[in-house]
């Protein structure tokens, strides 16, 4: 008897080491995980905090003839190699929009040339010896230092990296999000209402039911290659627009926005449906005036969430055409444009050392907002849970 006792009292310690490896094991599992997502951020931060920043000079600019036909002549030969391509391409517009600028000489702050930006953020630049001596110079008078960068959320896609910015790929997103939101949101929830309060449970439904199902779980950019059959190629929705981009990216989000919707429906009890029916309520009159209501923060949860899934997607764009070089701010939807992901996929590709600092700063722009959208999600759902 003492021998099955001891016996009973191993296998207990057995037990209880075993689910104290499992606890730690699971502790530094999550730890481990945390700790990649720490480096994640640094790694996005010390790379991606530069491109909030640009270099800009202080140079004498001499608004003369010769000027309006070569704005190369409105620099002195020292400056001309540190001031950017584009400001000087700016040159003849403002003498032709100011003509009291003409003939005139002034100390401005320019934007600087790229290669400058790079130098004076300490990183490898091809700016030649006699340049960085000039540069070196002005710092010292306090002609040359790094700004807050305006240009990169105010300005589109360039090939000068001083140029280039995200707000034409932040006014696609928008445009590609709305489109998506307008047909996804709609369908998908009455769908979702279809299904689970009016449906009959028979093999048309339950086949339905598998293949939504199955929508949730297959490649994204399988969705791109239906967008392209369907709407570009037989449709004739014009490609590169976010039109074309938002109705891809609604048949991708629609069955994340029919589950979330049936689950959230499912979570009403049963009791409020019997109290409804109980005072002569009609099925619909259920299902609006009670059961959507109560439904409704989990419907919220899980659409935004299916949109903030929608925004980061890249692969599925791509196949329709929003990859394109956009330089202006699209303000149609049936104008070509791009979106945020493809943006920084593009800059990842650029040879150029200065895009290195846009994509990581494209990226850091792409996860606030789509922290802040899954934000937006659980406090919209702690306000209505509270609320009903």
């Amino acid at each position: 008897m003492s021998q099955s006792f001891d016996d009973i009292s191993a296998q207990l310690k057995r037990r209880h080491r075993k689910t104290a490896r499992l606890k730690w094991i699971s502790m530094g599992a999550l730890g481990l995980a945390g700790l990649f997502l720490v480096l994640f951020f640094a790694d996005m931060l010390v790379k991606g905090m530069p491109a909030f920043q640009q270099a800009q000079v202080q140079v004498q600019v001499d608004y003369s003839e010769q000027a309006s036909q070569i704005p190369l002549a409105a620099l002195n030969e020292d400056a001309r190699p540190l001031v950017s391509r584009g400001y000087l391409r700016l040159i003849p517009g403002r003498m032709e929009d100011d003509p009291d600028l003409l003939g005139t000489t002034r100390m401005e702050w320019v934007l600087a040339d790229g290669q400058v930006d790079q130098y004076l953020k300490g990183h490898h630049t091809k700016l030649k010896a006699g340049d960085q001596a000039v540069v070196d110079r002005l710092v010292e008078e306090g002609r040359a230092e790094l700004r807050f960068n305006t240009t990169f959320f105010t300005s589109g896609d360039s090939k000068m990296p001083e140029l280039a910015g995200i707000a034409s790929a932040a006014m696609g997103t928008l445009l590609t999000l709305l489109v998506t939101l307008a047909v996804a949101f709609p369908i998908g929830v009455m769908t979702a209402v279809y299904l689970e309060e009016f449906a009959p449970d028979n093999r048309i439904t339950q086949a339905i039911e598998i293949n939504i199902n199955n929508l949730a779980a297959i490649p994204s950019i399988l969705f791109g290659l239906l967008g392209l059959a369907v709407f570009i190629n037989f449709f004739g929705v014009p490609r590169s627009s976010p039109l074309v981009g938002g109705l891809t990216l609604a048949l991708m989000t629609l069955p994340v926005i029919i589950i979330a919707t049936r689950t959230a429906l499912r979570s009403v009890p049963e009791s409020i449906r019997h109290a409804a029916f109980g005072v002569g309520c009609s099925r619909w009159q259920v299902v609006r005036d009670h059961v959507l209501p109560l439904a409704l923060p989990g419907i919220m949860t899980g659409s935004i969430i299916g949109l903030a899934q929608a925004m980061g997607e890249t692969a599925p764009l791509i196949i329709v055409g929003m990859v394109a070089f956009i330089p202006d701010i699209t303000t149609s939807f049936t104008e070509a444009a791009t979106v945020l992901p493809a943006q920084i996929f593009t800059w990842a590709g650029e040879p150029d050392r200065a895009f290195i600092e846009k994509t990581s700063g494209g990226i850091l722009v792409l996860l606030t907002i789509l922290i802040s959208l899954n934000a937006t999600a659980v406090v919209l759902r702690k306000k209505f849970e509270r609320r009903w």
